[in-house]
């Protein structure tokens, strides 16, 4: 805690707000001098575990100016350090540097105009619009009304927010590399023939018309309920380890995206019979079940817009078929033959990455599963 507040109204502070435990030891530093700074590192240094640490800001001056490292990695180490007396530039110092040192991101906090400094050396910025002027609310990045919105602001907010960005680019990318993986199993089935399997109204309607609010439906998805992240904070480290977005996660839809692209091009070829327009018909059609079937599957919390999205663009994909003569051929599309060749295209593409998704979800259950097992 970064205050200009004297040394006791700054440890009666933090006691209130719980940043210092009850019967948790306060060591204070105080020091004009480095040899002064060296003792008063080398005594904090023995309880600083297990303590919390007081330091005024001129003895904070002198430490960042002569023991810098030191200073940090014992302040690291304690549970809470309160740092009094400071000024706004001291403030923006110690953000700066504890960054630097750390490698981590910092987010600061404040209410004042004292604090603008500080909000703005942080990587993440937050203000409070309070009795002290909306200096820090205009200044930050994100503006609240009370401190103890930041909970909601973290462990809600921001890890939805999070996890929602994760999976909305990975579908994003999973939905460019389908439809490129087809394109060029096509080509080399045809001896590299630069010819386009979909073109026109095809390729701008999968985009938009058909895939683009189921996918963009994810963004209203939640793993968990709100009461469950604040019973469980445990649940953000995840997102500070990267989980949801990853080199594995990436590699993850790689795979996918080609075993998919590559079974409905492969079997359409297979199941098609003499015409060429039957081939886009059957593997486009495949195409977007798929995608629509993998929105399905990642879907954990079920709100009435995603229901609307998915049947709403099954219901214009099927009267586009009507509709664009062209690429379609009506006569095919009302066989059993076609329902059956698309039917088993879809299942085989679809099927075995949705085994292997519930295989791997009971043999190791994310954090969010292990939470809602246990309530």
């Amino acid at each position: 805690m970064l205050t200009g507040d004297k040394n006791e109204t700054a440890a009666c502070i933090g006691l209130s707000t719980r940043l210092v435990e009850r019967g948790q030891k306060i060591i204070t530093i105080q020091c004009t001098n480095r040899r002064e700074a060296a003792v008063s590192l080398d005594n904090a240094s023995k309880y600083a575990s297990t303590s919390c640490l007081l330091i005024d800001g001129p003895s904070l001056q002198v430490l960042l100016d002569t023991f810098p490292i030191e200073f940090l990695e014992i302040a690291c180490t304690a549970p809470s350090v309160i740092c009094c007396r400071c000024s706004p530039t001291q403030k923006a110092q110690v953000v700066t540097q504890m960054k630097e040192f750390t490698g981590k991101r910092c987010l600061a906090i404040g209410d004042g105009g004292n604090d603008v400094s500080m909000i703005q050396a942080a990587n993440v910025g937050v203000g409070i619009v309070g009795k002290e002027g909306q200096q820090a609310a205009m200044s930050a990045d994100f503006s609240i009304t009370q401190f103890s919105y930041l909970a909601y602001l973290l462990l809600w907010h921001g890890r939805n927010s999070y996890k929602r960005s994760a999976s909305l680019s990975q579908f994003i990318m999973h939905r460019g590399m389908i439809i490129s993986i087809i394109q060029a199993v096509f080509c080399a089935l045809y001896f590299y023939v630069a010819v386009p399997i979909y073109t026109g109204w095809l390729l701008v309607g999968y985009t938009t018309v058909y895939t683009m609010l189921p996918v963009f439906s994810l963004v209203l998805d939640t793993d968990v309920s709100k009461q469950t992240t604040f019973i469980y904070p445990e649940l953000y480290r995840a997102l500070q380890m990267g989980k949801p977005l990853s080199i594995k996660t990436f590699f993850l839809w790689v795979l996918l995206s080609i075993y998919q692209g590559s079974v409905i091009m492969i079997l359409g070829m297979l199941l098609f019979s003499d015409n060429f327009i039957n081939v886009v018909s059957i593997t486009f059609t495949a195409l977007i079940l798929c995608e629509l079937f993998n929105v399905v599957l990642s879907i954990k919390t079920w709100v009435k817009f995603m229901v609307y999205s998915l049947l709403g663009s099954a219901l214009l994909y099927i009267i586009s078929i009507f509709a664009l003569t062209t690429y379609f051929d009506i006569t095919f599309v009302l066989t059993i033959e076609f329902i059956w060749k698309v039917a088993f295209i879809t299942a085989v593409a679809c099927i075995p990455p949705a085994l292997i998704q519930f295989a791997a979800r009971k043999l190791n259950p994310g954090e969010h599963l292990k939470v809602a097992s246990n309530n």
